[in-house]
């Protein structure tokens, strides 16, 4: 209390306070600074006017002007203690990483440690000016963000076709990296003998996708057109991080399957083991309507922009979309590009006098709107968590509209929790409706009782959750038969959980989907079956006839994809 009261006294009467400040100057002096650092802030931020009003009659004195000096010194390392502090301190850093990257995210902690150091004292002088500085940035964009649409875009394809590539490219012609971010990277890709890499370094931000060269997180940026706002879901396209790459599929609405037109490259994806085949069935299993393949590697010598080996990929490509189940009229469309040189992905190439169609991004401008129902009940599937502040939890809005301090249950364990705050895309929001990719944070639970998978509702109408259901499955590739008992990986909406097919109930006849009168004994490759499925723990899903979204699923094991189902009805559990 007693040093509370001092730091306020000696303020209103510095002449007093003057003498003894001066004869017992090392104690008195660090209490008063270690005091005044949560006030002389925040003063100075509430009441702007009446603060320089004050200092203004009392005529400054010595002690006075080095007190606030050094306040200011130490404000930096005391900064989570006031709410003050708290927001300069992240604007602060914001701006210091603006000297090297110009993301928040990629690469900006080992970048920025060079930077600050020299520049700090400077920095915390005209802290006042620079505070105001990045708020207009952020405050014009809520205004016009609910008018444009969200649309999640996932790249996938097989492992090294150049989907990183491609999505650095796009963030660079957007805008949304600036060319001294690029240049930094590059010269850091060319001292590992890594050059055509670092487009990439967007989008792979952690030093073990850069060293390798390959993806295994989904990587999340995004970009605004004209009409649309757009999130990069960037999938992995290694075989052993399919996992990831069905939880990024999960949140698109919109899949771009990049292939490689160089000679052995296309091949190899696309045959058996290849990821081509596995990545556009598991799209469209995750509920992907709209397709666009991207031919790329194009500029590559041993293609040159050649019409006959980019219509040789296309030839080979659309029967196999075709029996995945989307419709080559409609659904899909090709084009050819290049991910490196960032030909025809925003402005035509002039190499490629063939292709009449539009480049890639003027293309995604001009698709139709979806149609999402933001009356809906709320359905959240949660992709990951983790503390921050509280409890933050990301996912893709598939339903409904979230507003700020609205109570949601957290299924299946029926916590109730507030919505603290709402970020779209990094900006915050008061208000989301369906399609958009949200960061909420969350008042009422714990991060650690939270799992991928869990599904926030609206307390009215909650989803379901159990661990029974009855599905249609159709086997995909399976070397032996499958009988009762047969374990494997389910992926549905955002969750993973193992699952046991507990009977066979029906073979559906493929062609006219009549149903076999007896049960199967077994099911085998191609064929289509009703079966009921049980899961190892609780999990929230939905019919497929209620909600596709949380009601298709895929069946892995030994990492291949065996079957793609859909939930026909949920089993209640016998007490």
């Amino acid at each position: 209390m007693d040093p509370r009261d001092t730091a306020p006294d000696s303020w209103e009467q510095e002449d007093d306070g003057e003498a003894p400040v001066d004869v017992q100057l090392p104690a008195a002096f660090t209490a008063l600074n270690v005091n005044a650092k949560p006030f002389v802030p925040n003063v100075n931020a509430a009441e702007f006017v009446p603060a320089f009003l004050q200092k203004g009659p009392v005529e400054n004195p010595e002690p006075a002007g080095t007190e606030t000096a050094a306040s200011m010194e130490v404000s930096d390392p005391g900064a989570p203690v006031e709410n003050g502090d708290t927001e300069m301190t992240p604007e602060e850093t914001w701006e210091q990483k603006g000297y090297e990257p110009n993301e928040a995210e990629p690469g900006g902690g080992p970048a920025g440690d060079g930077g600050p150091a020299e520049e700090e004292s400077p920095q915390e002088e005209g802290m006042e000016e620079e505070e105001e500085v990045p708020k207009p940035k952020v405050a014009p964009i809520p205004p016009d963000a609910p008018k444009k649409e969200h649309v999640n875009v996932v790249f996938i394809g097989h492992v090294d076709a150049g989907k990183s590539t491609i999505g650095g490219q796009i963030m660079y012609l957007t805008g949304m990296v600036d060319k001294r971010t690029l240049e930094k990277y590059e010269r850091e890709a060319k001292e590992k003998n890594r050059e055509t890499w670092y487009l990439s370094w967007a989008l792979d931000t952690n030093q073990e996708e850069r060293d390798k060269g390959k993806t295994v997180e989904v990587g999340r940026a995004y970009f605004e057109t004209e009409k649309k706002h757009f999130t990069i879901l960037d999938a992995p396209g290694h075989k052993s991080f399919v996992p990831n790459m069905i939880g990024g599929a999960s949140q698109a609405d919109l899949a771009v399957l990049v292939i490689s037109a160089r000679k052995g490259e296309f091949e190899t994806g696309f045959e058996k083991g290849g990821q081509t085949r596995e990545h556009a069935m598991l799209a469209k299993t995750a509920g992907v309507k709209h397709l666009i393949v991207l031919v790329n590697k194009m500029d590559d010598p041993t293609v040159n922009w050649s019409l006959e080996r980019y219509e040789e990929c296309k030839e080979k490509l659309v029967p196999f979309l075709k029996k995945v189940g989307f419709n080559p009229k409609k659904d899909i469309h090709f084009m050819p590009c290049s991910g490196l040189t960032g030909a025809n992905l925003k402005d035509p190439a002039e190499q490629c006098s063939w292709y009449t169609g539009l480049p890639f991004i003027p293309h995604l401008d001009s698709l139709p709107n979806f149609h999402r129902s933001s009356d809906g009940p709320v359905r959240l599937p949660i992709v990951d968590k983790y503390k921050d502040m509280g409890t933050v939890v990301l996912g893709k809005l598939e339903s409904g509209s979230i507003s700020k301090a609205q109570q949601l249950v957290m299924m299946p364990n029926r916590h109730t929790v507030e919505v603290l705050s709402l970020l779209s895309d990094e900006v915050e929001t008061d208000d989301a409706g369906p399609g958009e990719n949200l960061k909420l944070r969350l008042k009422g639970i714990e991060e650690e009782e939270i799992l991928p998978g869990f599904i926030l509702c609206n307390a009215e109408n909650l989803c379901h959750s159990g661990r029974t259901f009855d599905a249609q499955i159709v086997i995909i590739e399976h070397k032996s038969i499958i009988c009762p008992g047969y374990n494997a990986v389910l992926h549905i909406h955002t969750c993973i959980e193992e699952v046991q097919i507990t009977a066979l109930i029906c073979l559906v006849d493929k062609k006219t989907g009549e149903k076999s009168k007896t049960r199967p004994r077994f099911v085998k490759q191609d064929q289509v079956c009703i079966a009921r499925l049980r899961t190892a723990g609780t999990i929230c899903l939905e019919t497929f006839k209620d909600f596709p979204q949380m009601g298709r699923f895929t069946l892995r094991d030994e990492g291949k994809t065996i079957a793609i189902g859909k939930v026909l009805k949920l089993v209640a559990e016998k007490e």
